[in-house]
């Protein structure tokens, strides 16, 4: 069970949704009680436990501190969950930041020549940090070391600054963003996949015992499967399930509460919530399925742009039930399907798959 992350958006569209993968105020109260403590707590990401717990354990045998780790993935799948217990299986202190925070070199040379031996510095949304910055980090990672410049013009000077050994686990959602310099310098890089619905069953009983809930095995299958592949959704599903339980039944989450619950909150049984709804209806219904531009589907909508292009869109391709083609947007005939409509043999899907594939 993993939920951390705190990326910004381009509106408050995504942190208001209950599908949202960002985490507000509130997530992040909750999120502190229930992250698990060591790697053994992790569920889920098999292949990134395993490979880091040879990492940490190597390193803990050797009496040094751990390589660095760049964590890359979407909002909601545990990077600092996992930074936390990086720092834990190491019994290192952590010092969190973040990459918009530091806007200049000084900036990170203040955080970098307080390190204490051995310390985790996390660095969220690594890729927006600013060119000096990444700059100095190259050199502090490689040699521990930074050259701090005192003075201005034809006078200046840099004092060398030795940095005691230190382990940088950077997080990012846009990994290809990161300049390949930067990349190269961790030792230990890992990509966070999205959740099956088995494992996110898993996150929501944990969830639900820390919380004091009673759930059956459906219902936590219910909520499982409308969380999006995602920890933190599935996390705040279940809140808000669990508050509809309580006023309106006996406090007990089975299938029939957590769908009458969630369908209250228009959240469907493919997760798909109220903006992904109306982005999918007004291509099928006003534009007969696309092919249709980005910005006309916007204002059908009633949303900018960047919102539908950016918070409704990457889950609908995900899901195949939208295509990005050269002549716009187009729906799939999952996208009529599930919204329990027949797609037109010339239209719709047609010629979706002549676009997408070069036609």
């Amino acid at each position: 069970m993993n939920w951390d992350d705190t990326t910004d958006t381009t509106d408050g569209t995504a942190a208001e949704r209950l599908v949202g993968s960002v985490a507000d105020g509130e997530d992040q109260a909750v999120e502190a009680a229930l992250r698990p403590k060591d790697l053994g707590e992790f569920i889920g990401q098999e292949k990134v436990r395993e490979q880091l717990d040879l990492v940490l354990r190597a390193a803990r045998a050797r009496g040094a501190t751990a390589d660095h780790v760049l964590l890359s993935g979407a909002p909601g799948l545990g990077k600092t969950t996992l930074s936390m217990i990086i720092a834990a299986e190491m019994g290192a202190p952590i010092r969190i930041t973040s990459g918009p925070a530091i806007q200049h070199a000084g900036d990170l040379a203040a955080i970098l020549s307080s390190l204490q031996e051995g310390e985790v510095l996390f660095l969220d949304e690594i890729h927006r940090m600013s060119r000096p910055a990444e700059e100095m980090l190259y050199m502090a990672m490689e040699d521990f070391r930074v050259d701090v410049i005192v003075g201005k013009g034809p006078g200046a000077t840099a004092i060398p600054l030795e940095l005691p050994p230190f382990t940088l686990v950077g997080a990012t959602t846009r990994a290809g963003l990161l300049p390949p310099p930067l990349r190269d310098r961790f030792g230990f890089t890992a990509h966070m996949e999205f959740y099956e619905p088995a494992e996110l069953e898993r996150v929501v009983h944990r969830s639900a015992s820390l919380l004091d809930v009673e759930i059956d095995t459906a219902g936590a299958a219910e909520i499982a499967g409308r969380s999006r592949g995602t920890p933190r959704i599935a996390n705040r599903l279940l809140r808000r399930v669990r508050d509809y339980a309580q006023v309106k039944a006996d406090g007990v989450i089975t299938r029939d509460i957590a769908a009458a619950a969630l369908a209250v909150y228009e959240v469907d049984a493919r997760g798909l919530d109220r903006l992904d709804r109306a982005v999918l209806q007004a291509l099928v219904k006003l534009f007969g399925g696309g092919p249709v531009g980005l910005s006309t589907l916007a204002v059908a909508v009633g949303e900018e742009r960047e919102t539908v292009e950016e918070v409704a869109e990457p889950f609908l391709v995900r899901e195949g039930l939208l295509a990005r083609t050269p002549r716009g947007r187009v729906a799939t005939p999952a996208a009529w399907a599930h919204l329990g409509l027949a797609a037109p043999g010339s239209q719709g899907g047609g010629n979706g798959q002549q676009d997408l594939f070069g036609a």
